[in-house]
């Protein structure tokens, strides 16, 4: 009776040097393998579609796109792939932002020595892993909301949004930016419009600090 075929990971983080430490921890294990990395969030779509992982390790705050934004997108166009974020953040808002966008999972880069195996496993038997921390919050929430009688709050802002807001803060300009996503410099400008109503903020600058508050890029 031959062995199952190991699980076939993608790893996505842009710090070459995290990929590396994380790929030794999982071709260490005999039913892990890495088949593709990625150094942000549009390439790690590209290799999934090119290489069709078991499951996508996908940290948070990565150029172009996010982890989330990208595990949106996995989770519409690659449903069988199975998906964990591993982040430095132990932050309650990117963790239910991540069950949100469909990970199975939340590992915290500073333990993942110590629970990013188990995490791989208990995705591929389908069963959540969550650190000790999200657990309690998971928990708080739940609670509060049920005797508030209310539901998980809608994001502010749509995906949409979400990804020129992303661009405007690393820099870009709306002429570069409609360059990027296919669209009009004016519809541009009008998201950019919309995103500042919606969130309350007056320019660039605040716009920018409500991303990197967010995880949306790094400081």
């Amino acid at each position: 009776m031959t062995d199952p075929a190991p699980t076939r990971i993608l790893l996505a983080d842009d710090h070459a040097l995290v990929r590396r430490g994380v790929r030794l921890i999982l071709d260490g294990e005999p039913d892990l393998t890495v088949v593709a990395e990625a150094a942000d969030g549009s390439e790690a779509l590209d290799q999934a579609r090119e290489h069709r992982p078991d499951l996508a390790i996908l940290d948070i705050a990565m150029p172009r796109r996010t982890g989330l934004q990208a595990a949106r997108e996995l989770s519409r166009d690659l449903p069988e792939t199975r998906i964990l974020i591993l982040t430095m953040y132990d932050n309650e808002q990117f963790f239910f932002e991540a069950l949100a966008a469909g990970a199975s999972g939340y590992v915290l880069k500073s333990v993942a020595d110590r629970d990013l195996v188990e995490a791989c496993h208990a995705t591929m038997r389908g069963e959540p892993f969550l650190y000790p921390g999200a657990v309690n919050a998971l928990i708080h929430k739940y609670l509060d909301l049920a005797r508030e009688g209310r539901t998980l709050p809608a994001k502010a802002i749509t995906d949409r949004e979400e990804e020129i807001l992303k661009l405007v803060a690393e820099g870009h300009t709306s002429q570069q930016i409609a360059g990027l996503l296919a669209i009009s410099p004016k519809t541009v400008e009008r998201h950019r419009a919309n995103i500042l109503a919606k969130l309350g903020l007056k320019d660039r600058l605040e716009l920018t600090r409500y991303a990197i508050r967010v995880g949306l890029i790094e400081p």
